[in-house]
């Protein structure tokens, strides 16, 4: 799947002080309004706890890939805050009050295991999101040495040390349904969503839900039968929208969906809603190499911004996802559970 290869792509790499300099002055944190509309835990959003830069961190992480010998901006967009670290906390105190004024109420954190980058940053990011009501959901990635009992044993330390509940695996279905069936048997008071669109293969495997992540591939047109299957299975249906894909830049692959002005965010989600979603899982808040990013961009480094997205321009035109997003929101949770 392309975001696994994508994943996969992404390298830390150190590039000369001087072009360093350059790229991160635009670090600076914009402010972001208080005014937040009231959220929702229906709506999820994948966010991705995993950049670095030598101002913060010493070294690039996740900002760049190698290409013919030399590193690369990895992004076919460029953030408004510019190349940030994600140990920066006034930036995820931004982000957390970002995506509160989106409506959004659970964060889904990108985890890479306990000995991880991420991992260290996870409490800051909890805080954050703590401090504004919302919810924190672990997306269990395929660190290196993940098996469906490994997965199993970390879910429950989470819950036991953490006491997160909810637990998205991505890519699940390089493991076997039976493994996963006996790992996750042993498991209490947590929801657990397979990364699938099979629900039989999901019913299976034991999860309680499941969710599709990928938004080049699938585009929306599933989601009815996706979640009415689902929901005779006796699972979850979360399915997941986003605004167009393109990671061109970091796996070199042709794929795209374009973001059409909005009109591809707003079609996923229409037919989100109208499948009968219990949870609208949105890719993503930040994964950048991927471009399904919502957050803030602008123009730089020869990028575009979101000029034109439902015609707007301008810094309206960079927070016009967030605002697309705060729309919808709002409608998930005026519709019937």
């Amino acid at each position: 799947m392309p975001a696994v290869e994508s994943r996969a792509a992404l390298t830390g790499l150190r590039i000369p002080a001087l072009l360093a300099a350059v790229l991160v002055a635009g670090l600076a944190v914009l402010p972001v309004s208080a005014t937040r509309s009231a959220t929702t835990d229906r709506a999820a959003i994948f966010y991705y706890p995993w950049y670095s830069n030598p101002a913060k961190d010493g070294r690039w992480a996740h900002w760049y890939v190698e290409h013919d010998g030399a590193p690369v901006l990895s992004t076919p967009y460029y953030p408004t805050r510019g190349l940030y670290s994600s140990s920066n906390a006034r930036l995820v105190d931004a982000h957390m009050r970002e995506i509160a004024s989106a409506g959004v109420g659970t964060i889904v954190f990108s985890w890479w295991g306990f000995d991880s980058p991420e991992h260290e940053r996870l409490a800051m990011v909890e805080q954050a999101a703590t401090r504004l009501g919302l919810k924190i959901a672990i997306h269990v990635e395929p660190y290196g040495g993940r098996t469906p009992a490994r997965a199993a044993e970390d879910i429950q330390r989470l819950q036991r040390e953490r006491g997160f509940t909810d637990f998205y695996l991505y890519d699940a279905a390089r493991d076997a349904a039976a493994l996963w069936n006996e790992a996750l048997s042993s498991l209490s008071g947590v929801r657990t969503f397979g990364h699938t669109t099979l629900v039989g293969r999901a019913k299976a495997s034991g999860f309680d839900g499941l969710y599709t992540y990928d938004v080049v591939t699938w585009s929306g047109a599933l989601f009815k039968r996706l979640c009415t299957q689902a929901h005779a299975a006796g699972l979850l249906c979360a399915p997941s929208v986003g605004p167009g894909y393109d990671a061109r830049l970091t796996t070199r692959q042709h794929a795209v969906r374009p973001r059409n002005d909005g009109k591809t965010y707003d079609r996923m989600w229409r037919t989100a809603l109208r499948a009968g979603a219990d949870i609208v899982t949105i890719t993503s808040y930040n994964e950048w190499q991927e471009g399904t990013q919502i957050e803030p961009a602008r123009v730089a480094a020869g990028r575009p911004d979101y000029d034109g997205a439902w015609g707007k321009s301008g810094v309206a035109g960079q927070r016009s996802y967030l605002t697309a997003t705060a729309a919808w929101t709002e409608r998930l949770r005026a519709q019937p559970r």
